[in-house]
């Protein structure tokens, strides 16, 4: 008797995608805490086997969205095709607040900004751990690109303070509370180009300035 061999279903990653969707939505609504696997399940339209089936578990879920939301945020293949381009440090510079601004202009009523903005504001069990997996790496493409341009060695405590300098800025932007007004609502709806240009005038006069400083011997 011949054996039938089953083909896996065509609507398989539609079917998961769906859900990833839905989780997103829910936990950026909510929070993780009150987000269910059957109000996701209801959302999606799909069983609740479907949940398991595809992420395992609750947990397994989360950690998929937040995947999913760390890759549209910052994803590290953004920073490496950017930071180890074959073009001067300030275009580099320039390139990855661009990219930085454009995200956060185009993604500002997304999902994956408000899941990430909570998990850092109010973590969960797994959450924090999981999203420092690719830490390290991007902090040392920010530091390698910082060196190029300051001459400041990647391992001088001068160099993380310009990190935590430029970069602030890019996390309210992306992350910042998404009110109806203040300075980050009118910022969000001014033309991209005028707020990458500002951003990277000041990181760069920032970086510049800094590097000055250490060379003389002043910072360290």
């Amino acid at each position: 008797m011949a054996t039938t061999v089953r083909e896996p279903r065509k609507d398989g990653e539609a079917t998961r995608a769906r859900i990833l969707q839905a989780a997103g939505e829910l936990f950026a609504a909510v929070g993780y805490a009150e987000a269910s696997n059957k109000a996701v399940a209801t959302k999606a339209e799909v069983d609740l086997a479907s949940i398991n089936y595809h992420f395992g578990s609750r947990s397994g879920l989360y950690l998929a969205v937040l995947d999913e939301a760390r890759r549209r945020f910052l994803d590290i293949s953004d920073l490496q095709r950017i930071t180890l381009a074959q073009q001067p440090a300030t275009e580099k510079l320039r390139a990855l607040v661009e990219l930085v601004v454009n995200k956060a202009l185009q993604g500002h009523n997304n999902w994956h900004l408000r899941v990430l903005a909570a998990e850092i504001l109010a973590p969960s069990p797994h959450g924090q751990a999981h999203l420092q997996t690719g830490a390290p790496m991007k902090l040392a493409l920010l530091k390698g690109l910082f060196s190029e341009i300051t001459a400041i060695p990647p391992d001088a405590p001068a160099l993380t303070r310009c990190i935590l300098c430029v970069t602030a800025p890019w996390a309210m932007l992306l992350i910042g509370p998404r009110a109806t007004s203040g300075a980050l609502h009118e910022i969000l709806g001014m033309p991209a180009d005028q707020v990458s240009t500002h951003l990277y005038q000041f990181a760069l006069a920032g970086l510049e300035a800094t590097g000055r400083q250490y060379a003389q011997g002043e910072g360290c």
